[in-house]
């Protein structure tokens, strides 16, 4: 119904602007020549003629720039522009049609420029109260505005200001914005004072205080506060107990789309919707430099494989793959629905890549061996595994299936078809580990440390590159969605220990490193670190970790809530497995810093692979046969770290 009315209204609203404005066409006409020549005055005649030939004049010179279709509610720039150069080639014409006439007309020649000059302000006019009208607040609105503080003086804060102002009863009255550049300081948006920039928002918030005008709100308009920025943002916000909330973006506040919201008469007050900010706009940190012609020359052109595609660090690895324009990308995963997801995903994205998906456990060799050879990859990333700790700990001979032999047999299919490099993804956990999946993972390295160490030695085979990071935010099993789903609850959120740390880093900049070390170890070249010829593997720059227990904290205020008072934080203890605070190395180690930013290098101990391999043929025998006791016994013998006979550790192989 409401677009069977925008199909009937829209040519009558087109009828009415064309009316009014050759009545304001008409109307210019005895204004200008009052104005060009006051002592003169043609018959009756000529009237007759020239108020219609003005208007007619209006009309010829307006439809190139569709005048008559113009939204006079939202009337801005480029609609005045276009008044003026309809108005000017009105007057034109009209002076045009009298010489060729020969009409009478005033001596004065520069009368074609006062009349454009008098009809520029009788088009303009009703157009500019038009959008004044329905800027005003409705009196009857029961929504009261809040006094808001805009963060950001850039094209983001322009739309949203104009959002604002095309609402008949905003939510938000502005009282001023803080820029992030200084230059801007003491200028005007849209009527809006620049009090200053975001280093002066401690002063700017106090003299508000002092003087009676706190904000009710703090609204971020520009997403270039990220990080600590925002961070210090936030505490000083929390300080004054206000709330902060980011603007939508620029495509959600698109002015076709407010327009077509308007014609179809949905409600005013639904139009800017303020999100909370989120809690990985304050753990993302400045994008690293990164070799993107490197990346480009790794993958462009080459037939590239992912296992475990379908999760979290899989899945943006293809992705970002997929960007570089590989000449095939094979998604490789066990569950469908994950892998039916990304699939879909980058057909739609990267309808022109060559794209295969394939459900395929890595645990089975045949499988797997057969796959290789009828694909034959040329690059394969390796993502597929078990990693979430207390899970595995409850299923220890699941883990050491698919992190140990899972990676054993990727590594041995990808060599037989004389893949180029194999990268596999590691974590923080195999440092020192005390949980299953970390001390699995850590066998898993050592069996590409060995490969690798072999390839380097011979100057021929698959290149073997191990990368090792911590927690990524939103990962399966991250504490961030976890979190969230208890804020939507009420409450209480789950923290294991008060002291507990984990590293964190967005999906899309550990990938981009991951990507950054395939280029450094899959390529002979003179920046290679030679730790690699010694079963070197990089490691991120995770920055500081992060307390959980301020994580949870932070989310609290957030989402405006009070922590331990309207939502409780309750700590429910160690699980199996779990550390303290994770560790990106051995302390024996000494890391080494490559010429890329958020890249390290260590060189961990190493063993022959026929040696590692063997053992994770035993482990995984053992475990196979349900003998948990000696397949973690076995793993213990080669990861020293681990201790599979601690309290709590892998309590599910012993019963």
């Amino acid at each position: 119904m409401a677009a069977e009315r925008l199909t009937r209204r829209a040519p009558s609203r087109i009828l009415l602007n064309l009316a009014l404005d050759s009545l304001a066409a008409a109307a210019a006409v005895p204004i200008a020549l009052l104005l060009a020549a006051p002592g003169a005055w043609p018959g009756p005649l000529w009237w007759l003629a020239a108020l219609p030939g003005g208007a007619l004049a209006l009309a010829a010179a307006g439809a190139p720039v569709r005048l008559p279709q113009q939204y006079w509610r939202y009337a801005g720039l480029r609609d005045l522009i276009a008044i003026a150069a309809a108005a000017t080639g009105a007057a034109v014409l009209f002076w045009g049609a009298l010489h060729l006439l020969g009409a009478w007309r005033p001596d004065n020649a520069g009368f074609p420029v006062i009349h454009a000059l008098v009809l520029i302000p009788l088009l303009g006019a009703p157009r500019v109260l038009g959008r004044l009208r329905h800027a005003r607040r409705d009196p009857d609105s029961p929504v009261e505005a809040q006094r808001a503080l805009v963060i950001g003086a850039g094209d983001g804060a322009d739309i949203f200001l104009r959002a604002l102002l095309a609402e008949r009863a905003p939510a938000f009255r502005v009282m001023g914005l803080l820029s992030l550049r200084s230059r801007q300081a003491g200028r005007r948006i849209q009527g809006h004072p620049i009090l200053g920039t975001v280093a002066d928002a401690p002063a700017v918030l106090d003299r508000l205080r002092a003087e009676g005008r706190l904000p009710a709100l703090i609204v971020l308009a520009t997403p270039r506060l990220q990080g600590t920025a925002l961070e210090a943002l936030l505490d000083l916000a929390d300080r004054h107990g206000i709330p902060v909330r980011r603007a939508p973006t620029v495509t959600e506040l698109d002015p076709a789309a407010r327009r077509l919201t308007d014609r179809l008469e949905m409600p005013a007050h639904a139009r800017v919707h303020l999100r909370p900010v989120a809690i990985e706009e304050l753990l993302d940190r400045p994008q690293v430099p990164l070799d993107r012609e490197g990346m480009a020359r790794l993958v462009q052109g080459r037939r590239v494989l992912v296992t475990g595609a379908g999760g979290t660090i899989g899945g943006e690895l293809a992705r970002q793959v997929a960007a570089l324009g590989p000449a095939q990308l094979t998604l490789l995963d066990h569950g469908e629905y994950v892998l039916y997801e990304i699939d879909l995903e980058l057909r739609e994205r990267h309808p022109n890549v060559p794209k295969r998906a394939v459900l395929a456990d890595v645990r089975e060799e045949g499988r797997i061996r057969r796959l290789f050879e009828d694909l034959r990859p040329e690059l394969v990333f390796h993502a597929a595994a078990l990693k979430h700790v207390p899970m595995v700990e409850n299923d220890p001979l699941e883990g050491l299936l698919t992190n140990a032999l899972g990676t054993r047999i990727v590594a041995d299919a990808a060599a037989a078809v004389g893949v180029a490099a194999m990268v596999f993804i590691s974590t923080d956990k195999a440092v020192n580990p005390t949980s299953v999946m970390g001390a699995s993972k850590r066998l898993a390295e050592m069996y590409c440390q060995a490969l690798d160490m072999q390839a380097r030695t011979a100057g021929r085979g698959m290149r073997c590159i191990t990368v090792r990071f911590g927690n990524v935010l939103g990962s399966t099993g991250s504490v961030v969605p976890l979190f969230r789903r208890q804020l939507e609850r009420g409450g209480p959120l789950t923290v294991t220990h008060p002291d507990m740390r984990r590293y964190f880093m967005t999906v899309r900049e550990a990938v981009g490193l991951v990507l950054q070390a395939s280029v450094i170890g899959a390529e002979d070249r003179a920046d290679q670190p030679p730790e690699l010829a010694e079963g070197g593997i990089f490691f991120l720059d995770m920055g500081k970790p992060v307390k959980i227990v301020d994580l949870a904290r932070r989310m609290i205020r957030l989402a405006g809530l009070r922590p331990d008072e309207e939502v409780e934080i309750r700590f429910t203890g160690l699980r199996p497995g779990e550390k303290l605070t994770e560790e990106l190395y051995y302390g024996t180690e000494a890391p080494t810093v490559t010429q890329f930013p958020g890249l390290f290098v260590v060189t961990p101990r190493t063993a022959d692979p026929a040696l590692v391999g063997r053992a994770i043929d035993e482990i995984a025998a053992a475990a196979r046969a349900g003998n948990g006791r000696i397949a973690l016994a076995q793993m213990g013998r080669l990861v020293p770290e681990f201790d599979p006979t601690a309290d709590g550790v892998a309590a599910g192989a012993m019963r």
